[in-house]
């Protein structure tokens, strides 16, 4: 708008100066034009300066005054679009502070965890080598083995389904002498005879060893020293004990997976040769599942025992209940025959003696009416199981 009034103001001074020049020349002045144009130039630069500065000031002004305005609305509309941005910051600020305090617990959790779980592998290392020092000894190792056969059986559920004894003696047909470490008894009162007792101190040094040349040549001799055992158990017989039926092998209980695994990784043909010789390696799932399946036929027997007892006692109790029949029939008679009985006295006292006693009022003793005795009109239900005798007893 400025800009403008400064151009129409420009425009009014030339055609003012114009005017001025046609006025002087028409009169014949002797000014001198030359000396005229330069008065009159200098006179619209000051003119023109003045209302080009005075634009120049209004337009600032005006534009500053824009600027103003347009700077505040931007503002504000700045400010609504960081509002939101800035609660998202307050409530992301809330949540790095609670992650930061979680961190700090965690992190004291877990390093209180790592101390315990360092503390435990200690123990762990320190009971682990105790008890492979342990395992060294025959005693020791024959205890532990048969520790851990007590916890297959128990495991299994044979306590309440089947008897064992720990150690027994027997003698087979030959004389030699028998003593499995447990024989668990069958259901058709045979038995199975378990042994616990393996060679485990190559299989130990070659936990201890380093290099594998060595450690496969104490798996070897691991192998080779149960397949000794395997010999000598095999020649005990335990299946030919005198004192009941057996199966014809002999289980040799291997308390540990590992201990099996690696000696038939070392001698492939020692499960065959075993089972050839009656003896039956079982690591502790395998007599875990051989347990079960005696456990289940106990359970059969079981059944089948107290089938027959409730055979027996529902044979029986029919009996009796006929026996009950019979004398509840006797009964119901007896009822009858006091009923006809006790009719006949009613009729005998009201025919007879009540007769007579009405007459005594009439002479002067006794004033109160007898009443006479009713008659019973209900019978007993005789029973019409065909089981009661109806005939008189």
């Amino acid at each position: 708008m400025e800009v403008v009034l400064l151009l129409v103001t420009l425009v009014a001074l030339a055609v003012a100066a114009g005017a001025v020049v046609w006025a002087l020349r028409g009169a014949g002045s002797a000014v001198d034009e030359e000396a005229l144009a330069l008065r009159m130039a200098a006179e619209v630069r000051a003119r023109v300066g003045e209302a080009a500065v005075d634009a120049l000031a209004a337009n600032n002004e005006q534009f500053l005054a824009l600027a103003t305005e347009r700077l505040g609305a931007e503002r504000e509309k700045t400010k609504n679009l960081l509002d939101p941005f800035a609660a998202q910051m307050k409530l992301l600020d809330a949540t790095v502070g609670k992650l930061r305090t979680a961190h700090e617990q965690d992190k004291g959790a877990v390093e209180k965890m790592t101390g315990e779980m360092a503390r435990r592998i200690s123990e762990l290392t320190s009971s682990t080598t105790t008890l492979s020092e342990a395992l060294r000894s025959p005693t020791a190792r024959g205890a532990w083995g048969e520790n851990q056969l007590r916890n297959v059986i128990e495991l299994a559920g044979m306590a309440p389904y089947c008897d064992y004894e720990e150690q027994p003696t027997g003698e087979n047909r030959e004389g030699a002498g028998g003593r499995p470490d447990v024989r668990v008894r069958m259901p058709n009162g045979a038995h199975l005879a378990v042994d616990a007792k393996v060679p485990l101190s190559a299989y130990l040094d070659a936990q201890a060893a380093t290099e594998p040349v060595e450690v496969e040549a104490y798996l070897a001799r691991h192998a080779a020293a149960l397949r000794t055992h395997v010999n000598a158990l095999a020649s005990r017989k335990y299946w030919e004990q005198n004192d009941g039926p057996a199966p014809e092998f002999v289980v040799l209980f291997v308390p540990g997976e590992s201990f099996l695994a690696d000696a038939l990784r070392a001698d492939a043909s020692l499960l065959q040769d075993a089972m050839e010789k009656r003896v039956l390696l079982a690591s502790p799932v395998n007599l875990l599942a051989l347990l079960w399946s005696v456990a289940r036929g106990w359970q059969e027997a079981r059944i089948a025992e107290n089938a027959r007892q409730i055979a027996d006692l529902g044979e029986d109790l029919y009996s009796r209940m006929g026996k009950v029949l019979e004398h509840l029939g006797k009964t119901g008679r007896g009822l009858d025959q006091a009923v006809r009985s006790y009719n006949e006295l009613v009729g005998s006292v009201e025919g007879r003696l009540l007769v007579t006693l009405r007459r005594f009022p009439e002479l002067g003793v006794g004033t109160d009416p007898l009443d006479s005795p009713a008659e019973l009109e209900s019978l007993t239900r005789s029973p019409q199981a065909p089981e009661v005798d109806g005939s008189d007893a």
